[in-house]
């Protein structure tokens, strides 16, 4: 193979690894199908997926179009003076830069500068010596949240972000959430700028949570935002304080497609649950399980058709966040075979764990508080198959941690749940931890093997290429290629699944709180090595940390790429230029 970028003067040679990428390295490619998809539709392919062989005939789920079509042919053709990396076929498969072992990626300044074979090196130019193992880039965990008000006893800035480069994740989105009494989101955006400034093991940026959206803020400090970096916001369907009606959401979501914002959402019917949660302590069920009863899956099947409905109206895409039911996921599938921007995201909670947890112990009844989170566990087994049908067929355009632990063992912890002895389910803080089990949870279901459930390209999509495209970040993070930030991941699969697996323990995790919801699960892979911008930040056989306070830099993001679907078609059920008379 040929090189792919500046061959010279290289701080840190990576060698001798399967390189696992998801983008481009500077090829195009057409596609041919049948049955013919949608015109529009073909010219974006400069960025292809680029998938393992498979053993059979399949089909692929178009990422721009979201309709199954066979492939036919896959015709590519390098730039003048650049060469392709990777496996290539030509039949009935399209394309996934994996690239075989012997490949060498050289680093300078950070940044990834060459991607080949037998790079030179010079006296200084460190080596990492990857045989055997598979690189990945650093992973974008797009949803976590730290320092928050609302969780004293959870995670701040540090202990997640050492959390999170433990666990192979490179670059966290936080969030800055606004009071509803605020008329201004300046002086929250200042505040945490604040608490996270210096305080990284991580890069970081912020989502705006946005729960009074007056018109001076959209018209005049969210282009102030943008400007800023701060690209997505996050609006809330349920929770009196944070919650949004149909106008306001609408208002938001007219400005999001004006500006180009990101517009991520939580959704869930207020009114069902407050009324089921009422009724609920009336009756005396106020222990942790009635948490998951008290928000059956129809308050986020009604909300997710709501507001799906509300986007299509606008033209605006949105990201459904943490979905976790079938009939909801459904919505999503729907719309996203008529070509609307409709995104979706899943969380480990909701592939791994049911609500049978938040019945507690024999010893310990109110330790189902432990995994309190909204929406919250599901009941059935066939519930965590519907999500990881989600995650095969590309229904998930991301899978994020939602990280937001409370303490357990904690007065202002979990156990604000425990009033005069009583247990009520509704003070207990919502989240779980999960950012630095979330890597290595996925990639223990992902790869070539009879039982994998997904693909290491998928995996890498899931993880890391598609949150660095929706959230602004393309080009600087996602990717293992020239011109990207040198964050990778390094792991050992065959070698873990020889020794038996990794067992995940509460004690050998580096979050700031005292549990986790995997308690004993096994995995059979862990990040070896975490590198961050060219350093190693994460050892996992010598010191562990090996990452400094203040390494993470904040990042100031570009407007998101629409990855599912695309804007500008009409309204089902309204004439054309029907909306052009008010929109």
């Amino acid at each position: 193979m040929g090189d792919i970028g500046d061959r010279s003067g290289f701080d840190l040679v990576v060698t001798n690894g399967i390189v696992s990428s998801i983008e481009k390295l500077d090829f195009l490619v057409a596609v041919c199908c049948s049955p013919k998809p949608p015109h529009q539709a073909i010219s974006p392919f400069s960025v292809l997926n680029i998938y393992p062989k498979p053993t059979s005939s399949v089909t692929y789920d178009y990422r721009f179009w979201r309709i199954r079509h066979p492939v036919r042919s896959a015709i590519y053709k390098p730039e003048i003076g650049r060469l392709v990396v990777g496996w290539v076929t030509t039949s009935e498969y399209l394309l996934f830069e994996v690239l075989p072992p012997g490949n060498e990626i050289g680093i300078k300044d950070g940044k990834i500068s060459c991607l080949g074979t037998s790079l030179p090196r010079s006296p200084h130019t460190q080596i990492i010596d990857a045989k055997g193992g598979m690189i990945t880039p650093g992973g974008v965990d797009s949803h976590v949240h730290f320092a928050q008000d609302n969780s004293p006893t959870g995670d701040d800035f540090t202990t997640g972000s050492r959390s999170a480069i433990a666990g192979g994740t490179t670059t966290v989105i936080a969030f800055a959430s606004q009071l509803k009494t605020e008329q201004s989101v300046l002086p929250c955006i200042e505040e945490y700028h604040t608490r996270a400034k210096d305080q990284t093991y991580c890069d970081y940026g912020f989502h705006l949570i946005l729960t009074n959206p007056t018109p001076n803020i959209m018209r005049t400090e969210m282009p102030l935002l943008i400007e800023q970096g701060i690209t997505s916001v996050k609006l809330y369907m349920t929770y009196e304080p944070l919650k949004l009606g149909d106008s306001q959401l609408l208002d938001v979501l007219m400005s999001a497609r004006t500006l180009g914002f990101t517009t991520m959402v939580h959704a869930e019917n207020s009114d069902i649950i407050s009324l089921i949660t009422d009724r609920l302590e009336a009756n005396g069920h106020t222990a942790p399980y009635f948490h998951a009863i008290s928000r059956p899956q129809i308050a986020e099947n009604e909300a997710t058709y709501r507001i799906i409905s509300l986007a299509e109206l606008t033209s605006t895409p949105i990201l459904i966040v943490h979905m976790s039911s079938e009939i909801a996921m459904k919505h999503v599938r729907k719309a996203q075979t008529r070509m609307l921007p409709i995104h979706a995201e899943t969380c480990p909670q909701y592939l791994f764990l049911l609500s049978e947890r938040l019945k507690g112990t024999p010893q310990d009844e109110f330790a189902g508080a432990k995994c309190v989170c909204s929406p919250p566990l599901r009941h059935d087994p066939k519930d965590l198959e519907a999500m990881w049908r989600g995650i095969a067929n590309g229904t998930f355009t991301t899978f994020s941690s939602d990280h937001a632990p409370s303490t357990y063992d904690h007065a202002g912890g979990k156990k604000l749940g425990i009033k005069d002895g009583i247990m009520r389910y509704r003070d207990i803080p919502n989240g779980v931890p999960g950012v630095e089990t979330r890597l290595p949870l996925l990639f223990n279901h992902a790869g070539t093997k009879p039982n994998s459930r997904l693909s290491i390209p998928r995996f890498v999509q899931l993880t890391s290429s598609d949150p660095a495209k929706l959230y602004g970040l393309e080009g600087v993070k996602g990717n293992i290629a020239p011109g990207y930030d040198a964050d990778l991941v390094i792991w050992y699969p065959e070698k873990e699944f020889e020794e038996g697996g990794v067992e995940i323990k509460q004690e050998n995790l580096n979050h700031g709180v005292d549990y986790t919801p995997y308690e004993g699960m096994k995995v059979g892979n862990w990040p070896r090595l975490t590198v961050l911008r060219g350093k190693v930040v994460w050892d996992r056989d010598s010191e562990g940390i090996k990452g400094e306070l203040g390494d993470g830099r904040f990042l100031k993001r570009g407007l998101g790429k629409i990855v599912v679907g695309r804007v500008g078609d009409g309204v089902q059920g309204m004439l054309d230029g029907e909306r052009d008379f008010w929109a």
